[in-house]
């Protein structure tokens, strides 16, 4: 079996997004043939932690963790606090400007730069006695590619760079008051890894046209069109399967229970202030559901949300469960009548396919229960192109309030009616045909 190293910050039991890509991929990558090798940190800052993950977990598979040395523990002895969020210095609103300036100008491309030298070396003193066929860096955090970077010059072994987000066409990239110097470093590193990694593969389309023209913009003369792919985020049906995952099959009902006879709202995941969908509220508010309707929240919720609930007079139908395990969120998705799925308020949500969509389509394979995805950001974007593909929901533009509460009422008649919508045709965004496209981009590299 071919053998592939696989360097990611993120692994359980880290909870949230991050970790699921090259979780699900390492666990189907031995039925086309590959071993992964996982290189991980052994004491990262966990913004949330979910021990459930750890089922998708091989017993064979090989994790080797070496320690790590992150800013955030001088941040804690400077500011005396026992706890912060892992992405303190990622997020221009959380900890002021100050920290962007920090985190943007002290820290390139990101606060887990410190793990690339040691890891580096470790890495190629292990290679020497552990070959491998290919290795594959994902990010962020950036510094992992760095890493591989530094490996494939070394050893020649061919690299895949996987990009789960942009690097400088983050949203949050351009809030990081970067000084001059610090902006040509993290574009000049950028460039770096899109030019010399064998292949890069990107989430959305958007993505890959972005990075073709960093690409191109660097270099003289064409590119090679084959060298950056898309392999979208997706959904594990293993994850939606009761039968699998008995532990599903108990949340389930004890969530049947709790919203029985009721018309369910959920998000589920992170919502920030700047991706609160403020007119759905309102519409929503104004809907005339009453006592029939129960709105779920979990994950990291910004007040925002709650206020505007509160403004609208659902205090009493809104219930935030705050951050909970990946299959109690499932258990919400499949019980959900309206799945809310905000992006944004930034110019580069346009290329945002969030690996939250691909979960809620999965969840339409509950049978009997009527169900819509109401998407707000740009009408014009990988998300709108998506739900279109897929006819399992709308996306409308912030603004528009009107479209919202015709969507909402139309998803609240089919819950009043028993019309269920079937599933959708989502078989390409299956973790198991994901992991073959990806197993055959690393057998095509190396041949």
């Amino acid at each position: 079996m071919k053998k592939a190293l696989i360097i990611t910050y993120y692994w359980p039991p880290s909870g949230g997004s991050g970790v699921q890509r090259w979780l699900k991929f390492a666990k189907y990558l031995p039925q086309y043939g590959w071993e992964p090798i996982i290189y991980t940190p052994e004491n990262p800052e966990l913004s949330s932690s979910d021990n459930s993950l750890f089922e998708d977990i091989a017993p064979e598979l090989q994790v080797i963790k070496r320690k790590i040395t992150e800013p955030y523990s001088y941040y804690k002895l400077l500011t005396g606090k026992k706890e912060i969020k892992a992405n303190l210095l990622s997020s221009p609103k959380q900890g002021g400007g100050f920290s962007a300036y920090i985190r943007g100008n002290f820290f390139i491309p990101d606060p887990r730069c410190w793990w690339v030298r040691p890891s580096v070396r470790f890495l190629k003193k292990w290679l020497k006695e552990n070959p491998v066929d290919a290795i594959i860096s994902t990010g962020p955090p950036h510094s992992m590619h760095l890493i591989a970077r530094e490996l494939h010059k070394a050893t020649q072994i061919p690299w895949v760079a996987d990009f789960r987000d942009p690097w400088t066409g983050l949203f949050y990239f351009k809030h990081l008051r970067l000084n001059k110097h610090s902006l040509r470093k993290h574009k000049r590193l950028e460039f770096s890894v899109v030019n010399e990694a064998d292949r890069v593969v990107v989430v959305s389309p958007q993505m890959k046209q972005d990075f073709a023209s960093i690409l191109q913009n660097g270099r003289i003369g064409s590119i090679d069109d084959s060298k950056i792919r898309i392999i979208t985020n997706g959904f594990d049906p293993d994850d939606f399967s009761k039968e699998k995952k008995q532990e599903l099959s108990c949340l389930v009902e004890d969530v049947n229970k709790l919203t029985k006879g009721k018309f369910v709202v959920v998000h589920t995941g992170l919502l920030p202030d700047n991706a609160n969908p403020e007119l759905f509220w309102k519409a929503l508010g104004k809907s005339g559901i009453g006592d029939k309707l129960f709105i779920a929240t979990m994950g990291q919720t910004d007040g925002g949300a709650r206020k505007c609930v509160e403004e609208e007079g659902m205090s009493d139908n809104f219930h935030d469960f705050g951050y909970v395990s990946h299959m109690t969120s499932i258990a919400w998705q499949k019980r959900a009548n309206l799945l809310l799925l905000p992006l944004r308020k930034e110019k580069e949500a346009t290329a945002i396919l969030t690996g939250k969509f691909f979960e809620y389509i999965a969840s339409f394979n509950e049978t009997g229960i009527s169900k819509r995805i109401i998407a707000v950001g740009p009408v014009r974007s990988d998300l709108g192109d998506a739900l279109r593909e897929t006819c399992c929901g709308d996306i409308f533009e912030y603004a528009d309030e009107s479209g919202m509460a015709k969507a909402i009422t139309e998803a609240y008649n089919d819950f009043r009616t028993g019309r269920y919508a079937g599933m959708p045709d989502a078989d390409k965004y299956s973790r198991v045909n994901l992991t073959a496209l990806m197993a055959n981009l690393l057998d095509e590299m190396i041949s």
